[in-house]
């Protein structure tokens, strides 16, 4: 099974990648394949430094503080790495759409893919749907996928742990009452 490769696997996947950074090109390699994205031409340290600086700029998208910045931010690295979309089947006969020229780099792969799929997340679900956990001491990125979209924790855990930090802070404030 191939990873859709505009959908919220792949969202899922970018907030990943910026959340732990990949180390070598090695492990870029094997987390894009675990990922499911199908790369051509093999991973290299010029591809590695490449995806760790659009992780960089992808991450302000992440953390803009109004829709029209976010807006802003992610058009630029549209123009930087998107294409006007074609049909492709080079994939084992699965016909799907690619928004990248052919003769993209894997790291030019990957920042196409993740520049349109994160704009088809934003305009689907809303442009408030990518944030950072409201856990004072996590802050790690976040795509809302949830029906409501006031996702505001990066994981259940990091919910229950503030929801327990809350409910002592209330208990100690009213045991000094």
């Amino acid at each position: 099974m191939q990873l859709n490769p505009y959908g919220r696997d792949l969202v899922r996947f970018v907030i990943d990648l910026t959340n732990t950074p990949p180390t070598c090109a090695g492990e870029l390699a094997e987390r894009c394949r675990a990922g499911g994205m199908l790369l051509e031409d093999p991973v290299t340290d010029t591809d590695l430094t490449e995806v760790l600086a659009f992780l960089t700029r992808w991450a302000k998208v992440v953390d803009a503080a109004t829709d029209a910045r976010r807006a802003a931010l992610l058009n630029e690295l549209l123009a930087e790495f998107a294409e006007h979309p074609r049909l492709t089947d080079h994939g084992g006969g699965i016909w799907h759409i690619h928004y990248r020229d052919d003769h993209r780099t894997p790291a030019g792969v990957l920042c196409a893919v993740a520049a349109v799929g994160t704009a088809l997340h934003l305009t689907s679900l809303g442009m408030h749907r990518l944030g950072r956990c409201a856990l004072a001491d996590c802050r790690r990125a976040y795509a809302d996928f949830s029906r409501a979209g006031r996702q505001r924790y990066c994981s259940p855990a990091c919910a229950n742990r503030d929801a327990v930090r809350r409910h002592r802070a209330k208990r100690a404030t009213m045991s000094r009452s």
